[in-house]
């Protein structure tokens, strides 16, 4: 367990210093919609087994929430969660009480540890981002959980159609 540090982002960062590698890995509808009532508003397979491939062999780094909503951990991949419990032990997990504790535990190893949700730990990390994995829900849907607005520092690098999906890269803009 690391230390009780506040669940924020190091916001103060300097414009000229370089931000290691960290990534965001998300599904969200065309308005931002990324759950509700703790489960995802939609079945898609394909994204399923997208992120299954883009996540597997790395470190993934998700709220309490989030785990909840899975239930287990995931296999083949180092599942770390992001709580403000001090208590709380998770078997097939590692907890930590601050964001920047768990990156820096996943970058023991993995040189691009993952965030995989949910709307708290995507906005405190977008800061922190160097890429967006999105896949897109190509409709509006009901929710209460919402993916961060990516700024005028995100720029769009690849895009694969695929029915009603679309899966987006982002990367941050050099300062």
């Amino acid at each position: 367990m690391s230390s009780s540090r506040d669940m924020s982002s190091s916001r103060d960062m300097s414009s000229s210093q370089r931000l290691e590698s960290l990534t965001l890995v998300a599904a969200a509808s065309r308005n931002r919609v990324i759950g509700k009532d703790g489960q995802l508003p939609w079945h898609e397979p394909e994204d399923l087994k997208y992120f299954r491939t883009v996540t597997t062999g790395h470190a993934i780094i998700m709220g309490r929430k989030t785990w909840d909503a899975l239930g287990k951990p995931l296999p083949k991949r180092r599942n770390i969660v992001v709580t403000r419990r001090t208590d709380l032990v998770i078997p097939g997990a590692e907890v930590f009480t601050s964001l920047s504790a768990a990156i820096t535990a996943a970058r023991n190893t993995d040189p691009e540890p993952q965030v995989i949700g949910g709307g708290e730990l995507y906005q405190l990390a977008l800061p922190l981002a160097t890429r967006v994995l999105l896949t897109e829900i190509q409709r509006d849907v009901d929710g209460d959980a919402w993916f961060p607005e990516l700024g005028n520092e995100w720029t769009e690098t690849s895009r694969r159609e695929s029915g009603a999906l679309a899966f987006l890269v982002f990367e941050r803009r050099s300062p």
